[in-house]
């Protein structure tokens, strides 16, 4: 059985008012990960994330991409251990 693991994802650039967080929110469904997107006052996207590690590390590549109208300058990650405390992922106000 695969090890759940969490990532924390501080993403920088033009991620706000582009779709950033839903694009998110449908690829982390695709992955079935569960966790987190939402707006930072700084203009990053705050990510939290558990799930397999092979399906963040393919979530991860799709955010360094983005949406099409995003533009990514940097994508800060943290990994940690899993606390399973998402049900679902969610996107935050």
């Amino acid at each position: 059985m695969p090890q759940i693991e969490s990532i924390h994802i501080y993403v920088s650039g033009k991620v706000q008012g582009v779709g950033y967080r839903d694009f998110t929110q449908r690829r982390a469904a695709d992955l079935q990960l569960k966790g987190y997107a939402r707006n930072l006052a700084d203009g990053r996207v705050e990510i939290e994330v558990e799930g397999e590690r092979a399906k963040i590390e393919e979530l991860v590549q799709s955010l360094r991409q983005g949406p099409p109208r995003s533009k990514v300058t940097a994508v800060d990650i943290s990994w940690g251990p899993s606390s399973n405390r998402f049900h679902a992922f969610s996107i935050r106000s």
